[in-house]
């Protein structure tokens, strides 16, 4: 008699057991919110439509000294506008500070961007030769400029002494030109790190357009390379320009450029324009949002 007592105490405690974990499962549970370590059990906002300031961010490469560059990301269409300042780092520091404005106004301003477009921002492609000058490659002050115009021209070239915009497959020469001087283009075309992460980015996302950012000569130039200006590049010049107000250009002829980047994506059939602000200190940003804006508006068709 004992013993069938105690088996029916054992049978009851289960079966209430049982019956309890069943209610717990068919109970509702609120969990934390993805990324909340307050302990606040509040469930998500599944109506919260607030755009995000920035769709994302790619570490594209890095830089001979291990520096990362990164191409910023808003906008979610298939159609890429691609912007890049700072290819000669520190020497064309306000190509940086132009790019780093524009990242600015995209994240207060995300409407501005078509629904069938997405615009990248690479505002530092030199980082070690941005950092040269200025200490960083984030945003800066100007008064961060070194004060040593030696330093400031030396950072216009990577680490490894080369000019990234004579380091391309187009025309490339290991000596080339700047100004008067002689410069280095590497030991072959894509010999560095920096070049060789543009291109690898260039030939995975295959932008509709890209417009790259230097000083100073204050125009807007088309790009080719041997083959003629494209209409698509020809209209990407005269819609940039005519909004900003700086003057269109076929070509850069103040002497003569071999390995440049923006000629090498015209030979990847990318419509691509160079845009040279009119001096190394200022970035001109009113001109340039007009001719962001006008280059939206026309993607957008």
């Amino acid at each position: 008699m004992k013993k069938t007592t105690i088996v029916l105490v054992i049978i009851g405690i289960i079966i209430v057991g049982v019956g309890a974990y069943l209610l717990m499962q068919r109970s509702p549970i609120t969990t934390l919110n993805e990324g909340d370590t307050t302990g606040n059990s509040q469930p998500q906002d599944q109506t919260n439509t607030q755009k995000p300031k920035d769709d994302g961010k790619t570490v594209i490469g890095t830089s001979v000294e291990k520096r990362d560059i990164t191409a910023y990301h808003y906008g979610t269409g298939d159609t890429e506008l691609l912007f890049v300042g700072s290819i000669h780092g520190g020497y064309e520091w306000n190509t940086a500070l132009v790019a780093y404005e524009l990242m600015d106004y995209l994240e207060v301003s995300p409407e501005i961007i078509p629904g069938n477009v997405k615009v990248t921002v690479i505002p530092v492609l030199n980082p070690d030769g941005l950092n040269k000058v200025v200490g960083t490659t984030s945003k800066f002050s100007p008064a961060s400029v070194s004060s040593s115009n030696d330093v400031v021209v030396s950072g216009r070239f990577n680490a490894n002494g080369v000019d990234l915009n004579r380091n391309f497959d187009c025309d490339w020469q290991a000596t080339g030109v700047w100004q008067n001087k002689t410069v280095s283009g590497g030991s072959k075309a894509f010999s560095e790190p920096e070049s060789e992460s543009f291109k690898n980015y260039i030939e995975a996302n295959n932008p509709a357009a890209v417009v790259v950012w230097y000083s100073a000569a204050g125009g807007v130039f088309a790009s080719e390379c041997g083959n003629g200006i494209p209409p698509a590049t020809r209209t990407l010049r005269n819609t940039f320009a005519t909004a900003s107000g700086y003057k269109a250009y076929d070509s850069f002829d103040f002497y003569e450029t071999t390995g440049d980047m923006v000629n090498w994506l015209a030979k990847q059939n990318i419509p691509a324009v160079s845009v040279l602000l009119s001096n190394h200190q200022d970035t001109e940003w009113s001109k340039n949002q007009a001719g962001v804006e006008a280059l939206l508006k026309y993607y957008a068709k």
